[in-house]
């Protein structure tokens, strides 16, 4: 079939669809009605707190559009053959003749198509929305409406429901993240709320988290089942989103050349139709909450398989998957290599070394080629402009005259995506930020996004004022100089002077009667809230427990503030040594290598300077800073991804409680813990030398 005989069968099917939107049968009752319709009369009735009517018409707004959806994905299957016996003559024929075949074959299917929606979709309903009305229900803004409908009617297992589901989309959303925290902890509100009602239309994501989580811990069977049911499942969302471009009616293209003809008119709309069908790589491989795709997607998946498959001791399935691979990647030398490796290691095995790559890659690939071909092709002659979601084009694709910017462009985009990978620092600390937050009163004030960064929260309404004001009491009456390790009198800077207060020595003046015995307990009992919070926010797999904590305030020393150009605190990393010249960060002494998880808890905001900021590993560039303030609790993972230091006090004194974490056990503070044990009621507390300490340590190990 020659090229321009291809795009005007392409064309023909876009057109005679469009025109088939726009003149379906009559309406009948229980057919599907326009549900941008249904959901503007959610939104007026929300507006005007009609709260029952707003959610009765905001949820037909979802059902109508699923159910819209469906339909389209069952005309297209039902009549992915319409036609077919026509199709089969046109091998056979030429000139005119060969015309008049293909557009009757195309008539067959579109008149099927045609007939199939109208059985179940009323003629309004068959019409393209607006742009608005989509981006409103892409980026889940209904669910945002329901959720405060809902709250308003006291369907708070539906509120939380509809909280969730659009949190899903919109990660970065505080304000509905703090309102999720508010409905678990409400009254008649059950964890099966939390569910995301769109979960469905995202399940490869689902799969690709499980098969990730299976290969860190190094359960390959599990893992190859996971990516083996990514790849289905991503090339089934693929396939939906493919025909719900062939099936809904197509907007016409703007008319520029008024002298165009009705062949002009329909290979645009082919175009139209084509490049949408391309598009679906980048829809299904972009991530809810996510504004960009993840590249190569089906291509990584099929990386990860095929190493799974052979760390899993499948052979045969790690070749056959290697080969649909090289579909993509024809002449990547690590690919290569690998299948000489598997060859030889199934030498004997002929049936299982002469696997061939699986036949829905196979179509998959040979599909978006030919797709790609007409698509340049309109780019070339017709002025159309296409952009390729996919790295994996091949040259030969792209017509010459169009390859000398084809490659420019991509050369452009590599190096974009090699700077991101440079700057993509990756924790792997086991610890994902997210979890609840447990506590009546606290909220998440910043996140990862707001942060800049990787496993970074800012919890606000840790303390209450009056709690501030005790402990900072506390700090005033029984801190003593020095930083709270070795007694440094000023370990940073000589321009603060630094004071420093455990839990221990805040228990035993209170046992001498030099302190309250309530503010010595308070000051105990805020360090186990904090780690309450990070242990739930930070969703640890394991128990967390105390490394070290110290109260310790930073006061400007006067008469050495003028023209400062230090830092109270210089850019460091917790648990290893930071070279900023090389971007390394070294796990070894003297680190404290064993923390796992970083707390500042603020008292207070009367000064000036003392800010925490994160840098990148050059420990020059600031990617986000915090203020502090009374109540407000800074955590993070203690690894190479959070640099982070303290800004010079100028003015006034900073007091926090600095907490450290780690999930082994053997080096918990074995002296808080010891803390335990004790009657804290009436504060028995007694001292613990260092060779106490040492059979304390002894005895709690064995």
């Amino acid at each position: 079939m020659a090229l321009r005989e291809a795009v005007y069968v392409a064309a023909s099917l876009a057109w005679i669809l469009a025109v088939c939107g726009a003149s379906a049968p009559a309406a009948v009752s229980g057919l599907l009605p326009p549900y941008d319709a249904q959901y503007y009369l959610g939104i007026r009735a929300y507006f005007q707190e009609e709260w029952e009517k707003a959610a009765e018409h905001l949820e037909k707004s979802i059902s109508t559009r699923q159910a819209l959806y469906t339909t389209r994905g069952k005309c297209h299957d039902e009549c992915g053959r319409a036609g077919d016996e026509i199709a089969s003559k046109l091998d056979t024929e030429n000139g005119s003749n060969w015309d008049l075949w293909a557009l009757d074959w195309i008539q067959r299917r579109a008149e099927c198509i045609k007939f199939c929606l109208g059985r179940a979709v009323t003629p309004a309903g068959q019409l393209p929305v607006s742009t608005d009305i989509e981006y409103e229900f892409g980026t889940r803004n209904p669910y945002n409406f329901l959720q405060v409908t809902y709250y308003k009617l006291g369907k708070l297992q539906n509120a939380a429901s509809a909280a969730h589901t659009f949190f899903v989309a919109n990660p970065s959303h505080l304000e509905m993240r703090n309102n999720i925290e508010k409905y678990r902890r409400m009254s008649g509100v059950t964890e099966d709320a939390f569910h995301d009602r769109e979960r469905e239309l995202e399940k490869h994501w689902e799969f690709y988290d499980a098969a990730m989580l299976a290969e860190s811990s190094s359960d390959w069977l599990r893992a190859v089942e996971r990516w083996r049911e990514c790849v289905n499942e991503t090339l089934k969302q693929t396939n939906d989103c493919r025909a719900q471009c062939v099936v809904s009616s197509q907007r016409f293209p703007e008319e520029e050349d008024p002298t165009q003809g009705v062949y002009e008119k329909a290979a645009a709309l082919s175009l139209s139709l084509l490049s949408c069908k391309q598009m679906c790589v980048s829809l299904v491989s972009t991530r809810p909450g996510r504004i960009s795709p993840q590249e190569d997607f089906i291509p990584l998946q099929l990386e990860h398989l095929h190493i799974a498959q052979y760390k899993a001791g499948d052979l045969k399935g790690a070749v056959q998957t290697l080969r649909s691979l090289l579909l993509f990647y024809p002449t990547d030398a690590d690919s290569l290599n690998n299948l000489q490796l598997y060859s030889e290691s199934l030498e004997g095995d002929t049936e299982a070394q002469a696997s061939g790559p699986s036949q829905e890659i196979a179509r998959y690939v040979s599909r978006s080629l030919a797709e790609k071909k007409l698509l340049y092709f309109g780019v070339e002659n017709l002025d159309f402009k296409f952009i390729d979601p996919d790295l994996w084009t091949p040259e030969g694709v792209v017509p010459e005259s169009l390859r000398e910017s084809w490659r420019a462009e991509r050369e452009q985009l590599n190096e974009k995506l090699k700077e991101g990978e440079r700057l993509l620092e990756v924790d792997e600390s086991g610890f994902y930020a997210g979890g609840p937050v447990p506590l009546v009163g606290v909220t998440i004030t910043m996140d990862d996004q707001t942060l800049n960064g990787t496993n970074r929260v800012v919890l606000d309404g840790v303390l209450s004022e009056s709690e501030c004001g005790t402990v900072m009491q506390l700090a005033s009456v029984a801190a003593s100089v020095g930083d709270g390790y070795k007694g440094r009198r000023s370990p940073h800077t000589p321009n603060e002077k630094f004071e420093g207060l455990t839990v221990l020595r805040a228990l035993k003046l209170a046992q001498d009667g030099m302190v309250n015995q309530s503010d010595a307990r308070l000051l105990h009992e805020i360090g186990e809230r904090a780690r309450i919070l990070m242990h739930s926010y930070f969703r640890s797999h394991s128990a967390l427990y105390f490394s070290y904590t110290h109260l310790v305030c930073r006061s400007a020393i006067p008469g050495h503030q003028d023209g400062r150009m230090d830092l109270s605190h210089p850019v460091h990393v917790d648990n290893c040594i930071l070279e900023p010249e090389t971007r390394q960060c070294w796990r070894e002494a003297p680190a404290f290598t064993h923390r796992d998880l970083s707390a500042i808890l603020y008292l207070n905001e009367d000064f000036e300077g003392g800010e925490l900021f994160f840098t990148d590993r050059d420990a020059k560039t600031v990617t986000a800073r915090v203020k502090p303030s009374c109540g407000r609790l800074v955590g993070f993972t203690s690894g190479p991804v959070n640099p982070h230091g303290v800004t010079a006090v100028t003015a006034g004194r900073r007091c926090a409680l600095a907490l450290w974490f780690t999930t082994e056990k053997h080096h918990r503070d074995m002296v808080r813990d010891s803390l335990h044990t004790f009657d804290t009621d009436n504060l028995t507390v007694h001292d613990c030398t260092q060779a106490t300490c040492g059979s304390l340590k002894r005895l709690k190990i064995s």
